[in-house]
């Protein structure tokens, strides 16, 4: 088996009562923005959680090593990164780091 390990960079967010599909919208221009084409970045992925109220979204961007998630991030690379307009429409969020194995077969 050709297992290739990689991490998922998880931004679980939630945005405030009516400002889901700015939202959307937000994570399908200025969040991809933030990561394609980046050193080490490997894909990304969006979307809602089916069984909520519609408010629960996550952006998840795939990358090759966690060395290229602290140059792309900085030294706050543990922290949600929001570009500017976010706040104002986020009810709350967090980022997590999960390592994973890819079979390349």
């Amino acid at each position: 088996m050709n297992l290739r390990k990689s991490i998922l960079r998880v931004f679980d967010v939630r945005a405030k009562p009516g400002k889901a599909e700015l939202l959307k919208q937000k994570l399908s221009d200025t969040s991809v923005s933030v990561v394609k084409g980046k050193p080490g970045n490997l894909g990304y992925f969006f979307g809602g959680n089916i069984s909520s109220d519609g408010n629960d979204l996550v952006f998840i961007s795939v990358w090759e090593n966690l060395a290229s998630i602290k140059s792309n991030f900085g030294e706050e690379w543990e922290k949600s990164y929001l570009p500017e307009g976010y706040e104002e429409i986020i009810e709350s969020c967090s980022i997590k780091h999960i390592e994973f194995n890819v079979n390349l077969n």
